[in-house]
């Protein structure tokens, strides 16, 4: 009776009734058992092994989920098995910003105390995780869809990663009639929507820079994308050289004809939509004017003449091989 009565005092009962509230965190995949242990270490609760018991006759044992919490040695323990159950977390919101490759998200994600680098990235390199999407890259790369996401800490990297390829799956899957009639595969499509994410910030651009790409791709020409050549090189130091142009990479467009072999970055949807609704153009050569846009031309010969007048301290990339 007494027992009875000392179990059900402890459930409502707070540890410390002057206590401010404070951040708990759940690490993904720990037991009720280590939950509890914890509470107990930090201060928020008196008896681990009765909140434990509280848990499992509540049916608790299995619905605490993982996340940032914030909770109070103010608050009976049962209030507090209550916020776990019920998955109450601290939510961060995170910004992926369109044409961030894998590494450049993970660096954020870690910054944001989400999820550790090399656990995201050890993920979106994962056969079983990649097949589950039902893809057969050898990465996730330009599957990690850029938008807002509202994570907490305390997340495994699978599920940050599983919410990122939803994402991309639930913004891309109207366009899917669009690739058949195109004859184009997902992974072609996502491709080269990355190379024109990253060759140009604007937004009116990219469907002119995606009909250049294709055009190019019709005929038979190298796309020569600089972006490609800097994803291929291990360490690239911001200047890109005549040396680089040169090196054999998979990537390396001025080398190899056709797409290189999977996305060098995690396009956007707009990028996306340029390439299956491209600029009606025959255009086969953009350069940079220095100011955000590019200079569009058809010929060799006018293409040389702007290479000239845009860019003469880059005169090497003045000639384009067909």
């Amino acid at each position: 009776m007494f027992l009875a009565f000392a179990f059900g005092y402890y459930a409502v009962t707070p540890r410390d009734r002057s206590a401010g509230q404070t951040v708990f965190v759940v690490k993904s995949g720990s037991s009720l058992g280590q939950i509890a242990s914890d509470l107990q270490k930090r201060g928020f609760i008196n008896n681990s092994y009765f909140f434990m018991l509280w848990g499992k006759i509540l049916g608790y044992s299995k619905k605490v989920k993982s996340g940032e919490y914030r909770i109070s040695a103010s608050m009976p323990p049962i209030h507090i098995l209550a916020l776990l159950a019920k998955g109450a977390v601290i939510t961060h919101t995170i910004t992926i910003p369109e044409g961030y490759t894998m590494a450049q998200i993970a660096r954020l994600l870690e910054k944001k105390g989400i999820v550790r680098p090399q656990d995201f990235l050890r993920v979106c390199h994962e056969p079983s995780i990649i097949k589950k999407y039902e893809l057969t890259e050898d990465s996730l790369e330009g599957y990690l869809y850029p938008d807002s996401y509202e994570f907490s800490r305390g997340l495994s990297a699978e599920k940050v990663v599983d919410v990122m390829v939803r994402r991309f799956r639930q913004m891309v899957e109207p366009y899917n009639q669009r690739m058949k009639e195109l004859g184009m595969t997902l992974h072609e499509v996502v491709t080269l929507a990355s190379i024109v994410e990253k060759e140009t910030g604007l937004a009116s651009e990219r469907p002119l820079i995606a009909s250049v790409f294709l055009n190019r791709l019709k005929r038979n020409m190298r796309l020569e994308s600089d972006p490609t050549v800097i994803y291929g090189l291990e360490h690239f130091n911001g200047n890109l050289t005549r040396k680089d142009l040169a090196r054999r990479t998979p990537y390396n467009t001025y080398v190899i004809k056709g797409l290189p072999p999977g996305p060098i970055a995690n396009p956007g949807l707009e990028s996306i939509k340029a390439v299956l609704y491209p600029a009606d153009t025959q255009f086969l050569y953009f350069v940079s004017k220095n100011d955000g846009s590019h200079f569009f031309s058809t010929t060799l010969a006018q293409h040389n003449q702007a290479v000239a007048r845009y860019q003469k301290h880059r005169r090497y990339k003045a000639k384009k091989r067909p």
